[in-house]
């Protein structure tokens, strides 16, 4: 079995309900099972620049999965999640009903025309960072660096985790 980082976000149709419902998703993939999820985080959007269009916040949040997939196979399966949440794929850094990134997977470094591994903007974001280290505090990069020692450069965006009753109960 693999181990893969899963990013979620959500802005759009009752953003909480999203991200619930991908995270029993995700426990219910082929060859996949839910280990570990983070709380909630509530985050300003992140834009492509000042001039874009005002975006709702964020509800984010990280999951820990253990799966047989190989990475491009995953990404298939995240997908066809995110397009049975209706995600619309218009513009970059666009409001979305949801967005699955894999963040991690084992320690693979990997780049391809519709993957890269480790997630390319994994340091630049507060709202990645601070759900990956609730789920497992001493978390390394495949270089082997610390993910706690990239949050000190992160983009801040007025992060709030939110209190959030879990999937069971």
């Amino acid at each position: 079995m693999h181990i893969a980082y899963i990013g979620l976000g959500s802005n759009l149709q009752n953003p909480i309900q999203q991200v619930t419902q991908a995270l029993l998703e995700l426990d219910q993939m082929d060859n996949s099972y839910l280990l570990a999820y983070s709380s909630l985080y509530q985050s300003s959007a992140m834009t492509l620049d000042d001039n874009s269009e005002p975006q709702e916040d964020y509800i984010n949040a990280a999951a820990k999965v253990a799966t047989r997939l190989e990475p491009l196979q995953l990404l298939d399966k995240l997908q066809a999640i995110e397009n049975s949440h209706e995600r619309v794929r218009e513009k970059r850094w666009g409001a979305r009903t949801l967005d699955l990134d894999i963040l991690l997977y084992d320690h693979t470094i990997m780049e391809t025309e519709r993957l890269t591994i480790p997630h390319y903007g994994i340091g630049q974001r507060d709202f990645v960072l601070k759900p990956l280290l609730e789920l497992k505090p001493n978390l390394k990069m495949p270089d082997g660096s610390m993910i706690a020692s990239l949050l000190e450069g992160s983009g801040q965006y007025n992060l709030k985790k939110l209190e959030w009753r879990s999937l069971g109960e």
